[in-house]
């Protein structure tokens, strides 16, 4: 059974074989260029199951399809499809030097975006206020914006992103320093307030003076009186930049497969100009959030387009690197973000300087051309000749070095229709969908956990002086964050996207677990006088593990998105971005849902992504090996990423599960598939009878 199987699948009769798969999960050039038609033939990958590209029509008697040779026939020349071996040597790789212009325009752009990634903790954290007239002494009793007691306020944030596929700052409404209790990872008791009639006598005022920690003199908040009852109002507006990026990842993304990157990168860029000034006029705080909306989805068309255009552009061994300067360089946004605010000290004029520097952007209409790689995918010759031809130009090469004889076949080709796709394609795949959902679930949770870390190190802050200031706080994330993209950068290099992933969720999970249940064990002991432990030895745990949490959950979240962007077919790329950034913005968005929430559910919040942790170390065992391998350009090509065993088979060794060429090899297994008899159904394709 399983053999008719495998014959069926392959489309063909009994003596037709499948194309065997390279042994790290890509196709060799000439099985990629033949699989490229969109409908074209189902046959089995690699040792990570069988190939089933888009479902193609029933064949027709016999096995095969009636339009197979013509199809095959009229499929594009080896050498076209095969962008990595032909067209980006042909153009000289990264060394020349309009790549590397264009590589560079990629990365400045990485600094607005970081700019306003981190926007939220400037323009929105919660200052104190006490009644106008009362005195600036009463700001020492703590009273903050959500009409809470504290007398230890600290920053309304957690860790924000980092790199420039991230999608908003990770700022958090709640108040951090009611985080600290008993248990580190449990829901801590809030501090009991004062009397009732001196917190509703504050709440009474009809005036506010307030005193803002961040730099700044005035800011949303201030602006608006946005305490008291009015408070839950400050929540919505955090709400609205992230709701406004996860739509704009998921709807761009596809907007960017079927028109180009170029014209939603341009378009994005002038849409954001134009929300995000206007922003800064806002006259009311319903008309700033609705505005924080668009400016969110045009913000997404830009991070998501230029993070595809700089995987396009670099060759194989270049990827990772090149991702991880544009993310130093957004970096270098959040660390100069407070003396900016500093600089600017009103919010209207910080907003404005934030966005001011997307004009220059506008240049890029004129500067920066369509991807290449997505043309030759799509099937668009004709605009593809042109480009390569601008390419050669600007590089000052000779077209007669042209060794491999690209431009001659592209010549023979230009007639032909484009072909584009649309990412709903992918749930007629097998091995695609599948990595792509693994990606989510990994995005999504470590996004949504390095909030749960933040919280839980935050509220030591009463205990720990160094985290009672705000600029402390920010720099210990940041400097957790940078140390994380320098952790990234030497695991990736010694175990691949896929080891250095599997490492850091498992980092993940083990501080997650240990904060959970750990530390509860330790305040047992600690109530007995004979153990020797304090609640300061509690608290120092605590800290450690939220410590290594959020360095290893950064890691997760960046690497999930870098991941999908290599596995992904460039065909459907920027709508598999959009998707895995969407999660991460979903995951995000769980924090000030909590805090809207007063923090209720936060035990469970926590507990939740723990489990998840688990399963995605599971998952991630079934994601392919991408390091050095071409990129996909379509979806048959995505379909042979299949994924390989961690280490290497030691030499001799058989795998219990014989892979393509090896299964063509068998002759015994050979022979019976050929004659059609010989094995019972239940025999499988390594000879073992299934039970």
């Amino acid at each position: 059974m399983a053999i008719d199987r495998r014959r069926e699948a392959a489309g063909g009769g009994p003596g037709r074989q499948p194309p065997p798969a390279e042994e790290n999960g890509s196709l060799p050039p000439g099985d990629a260029a033949a699989s490229a038609p969109l409908g074209g033939r189902a046959g089995p990958s690699g040792g990570g199951g069988e190939i089933q590209p888009l479902p193609a029509p029933h064949p027709a008697a016999g096995g095969q399809h009636p339009g197979c040779s013509s199809a095959a026939a009229a499929a594009p020349s080896l050498l076209l499809l095969d962008y990595d071996g032909s067209v980006l040597p042909f153009l000289g790789g990264l060394g020349g030097g309009y790549q590397k212009t264009l590589v560079l325009l990629t990365w400045i752009p990485a600094l607005f975006i970081g700019f306003s990634q981190f926007s939220d903790s400037f323009l929105l954290d919660q200052p104190n206020f006490w009644c106008r007239g009362a005195g600036k002494g009463a700001e020492l009793a703590g009273v903050t914006a959500t009409g809470q007691w504290d007398s230890g306020d600290v920053a309304n944030w957690t860790s924000p992103p980092t790199t420039p596929f991230s999608t908003a700052s990770w700022g958090a409404a709640g108040n951090l320093s009611n985080s600290s209790g008993a248990d580190g990872g449990d829901t801590p008791p809030l501090p009991s307030p004062p009397d009732k009639g001196d917190n509703a006598s504050n709440c009474d005022c009809h005036a506010w003076d307030y005193g803002i920690r961040t730099g700044l003199v005035q800011n949303v908040v201030s602006k608006w009186d946005l305490v008291c009852d009015n408070a839950w109002k400050v929540h919505i507006a955090k709400f609205s930049l992230l709701v406004g990026l996860i739509f704009g990842y998921l709807i761009t993304g596809c907007i960017a497969d079927w028109v180009g990157r170029r014209p939603v990168l341009l378009f994005s860029i002038i849409f954001i100009l134009i929300f995000g000034l206007t922003v800064a006029l806002s006259v009311n705080v319903t008309m700033f959030s609705t505005l924080r909306f668009f400016e969110g989805f045009c913000l997404a068309g830009i991070i998501l387009t230029l993070y595809a255009l700089r995987i396009e552009l670099c060759p194989p061994g270049k990827r990772f690197m090149i991702t991880m300067v544009a993310s130093f360089v957004a970096m270098a946004g959040q660390f100069l973000m407070p003396g900016l605010a500093a600089l600017c000290r009103d919010w209207q004029v910080l907003q404005a300087l934030i966005i001011c520097p997307f004009l220059l952007m506008l240049l890029y209409w004129s500067i920066f051309p369509e991807s290449l790689r997505w043309l030759m995918a799509t099937q668009q010759f004709e605009s593809a000749k042109k480009l390569i031809l601008h390419f050669t130009q600007k590089n000052c090469m000779n077209p007669e070095s042209d060794i491999k004889g690209v431009m001659p076949e592209l010549e023979k080709e230009l007639s032909r229709r484009p072909k584009k796709v649309c990412i709903v394609k992918v749930v007629g795949t097998r091995n695609l969908w599948k990595n792509i959902v693994v990606l989510c679930v990994n995005s999504l949770t470590g996004y949504g956990i390095h909030h749960c870390f933040a919280r839980s190190m935050m509220g030591h802050e009463v205990k720990v002086p160094l985290l009672e200031n705000f600029y402390a706080d920010y720099y210990t994330v940041a400097s957790i964050a940078l140390a994380s993209c320098l952790a990234m950068c030497v695991v990736v290099r010694f175990l691949g996207r896929r080891g250095g992933l599997l490492l850091f969720m498992i980092l993940t999970a083990l501080a997650s677990l240990l904060q959970l249940g750990l530390l509860n064990l330790i305040g047992k002991y600690s109530q007995h006088p004979d153990s020797g432990m304090s609640d300061s030895v509690k608290d120092k745990f605590s800290i450690t593990f939220s410590i290594v949490g959020m360095f290893a959950s950064h890691a997760v979240g960046s690497l999930s998105v870098f991941f999908c962007a290599e596995i992904t077919p460039t065909v459907i790329r920027c709508g598999g971005l959009g998707l895995v950034l969407a999660s991460a913005g979903f995951g995000m968005l769980t924090a000030p849902i909590i805090d809207l929430h007063n923090q209720k559910g936060y035990f469970l919040h926590h507990i939740i992504f723990a489990c998840c942790t688990l399963i995605c170390i599971i998952c991630i065992l079934l994601l392919p090996e991408s390091r050095n391998q071409s990129l996909p350009e379509n979806i048959s090509n995505g379909e042979h990423y299949t994924r390989q065993p961690l280490l290497p088979h030691k030499k001799g060794e058989q795998p219990l599960l014989l892979t393509n060429a090896e299964l063509k090899d068998y002759s015994g297994l050979h022979d019976a598939a050929t004659a059609g008899d010989g094995l019972p159904e239940n025999a499988t394709a390594n000879g073992m009878k299934s039970m």
